[in-house]
């Protein structure tokens, strides 16, 4: 593991911030795109974010039908003019996304914030069921040959003999913190090697916490603060000291 400090260069490429919820039932789309006015100068894009349902038969013919196929408009994304920031607006929850560069905590909650809070003011919810953080972090590891313990505490492992070329690899664990009572997603994967000289690796931290939330949503943003901590908890006990010198 890597001791826990700043990173002046932070490999975070897309940091997210994801609440669901209830609407009351007679909230509609409609009253979603009328909020863009009130964030219209900072987010001027806005596209539809569609819903598809349908039902799959397959009768005595063994012949597969589709039916009942219904299509319509369930949110909106608004965006940043640079498409860096992106938030939804959804009738089944709120979602906002910070692509790279990513500054800093502080600066990505209160702006999550900002537009949550005209979120609420626009469809009032009824019950908040469950927030999740989500950082995808890309490191770029100098090749061309690498050990992979060198740079992950839980790389992947290859029986001992067998060749120990690794050209992919794919893992995804789910942990359970019980102290916070979230669960934590951590993929790790080895992207396509385009330069010879660079290894490319996710790093993907998804911190969830399913609970009921009151409408007083001051305990939502405490519990947002304590994913954040077992977020950075997940990144450094993940990589080395090596890979940590990478970012300082």
């Amino acid at each position: 593991m890597a001791v826990q400090k700043h990173l002046n260069n932070a490999p975070i490429t897309e940091a997210i911030l994801d609440i669901r919820l209830k609407l009351p039932a007679d909230v509609k789309s409609s009253v979603l795109l009328s909020a863009h006015s009130q964030i219209g100068e900072q987010y001027p894009n806005k596209q539809e974010r569609r819903k598809w349902e349908g039902q799959i038969v397959i009768d005595q013919s063994q012949v597969p039908q589709t039916k009942t196929v219904v299509e319509e408009v369930d949110g909106y994304l608004f965006s940043s003019r640079d498409n860096k920031q992106i938030v939804q607006f959804r009738l089944d929850g709120f979602t906002f996304n910070k692509l790279k560069p990513y500054e800093n905590w502080e600066s990505f909650r209160d702006e999550g914030r900002r537009l949550w809070n005209v979120f609420v003011e626009t469809v009032s919810p009824e019950q908040i069921s469950r927030i999740a953080l989500r950082y995808i972090n890309h490191l770029f590891i100098p090749g061309p040959l690498i050990d992979f313990d060198d740079y992950l505490t839980a790389g992947p492992v290859v029986p001992e003999n067998l060749p120990q070329g690794v050209s992919s690899f794919l893992t995804r664990v789910v942990i359970h913190e019980p102290t916070t009572k979230a669960s934590v997603i951590i993929t790790q994967a080895l992207e396509k090697i385009v330069q010879p000289d660079i290894i490319p690796i996710i790093l993907d931290i998804d911190v969830i916490k399913e609970s009921q939330f009151e409408v007083d949503y001051e305990e939502m943003w405490e519990s947002f603060e304590k994913l954040r901590d077992f977020k950075n908890r997940v990144f450094f006990e993940s990589i080395t000291d090596k890979t940590l010198e990478l970012f300082e």
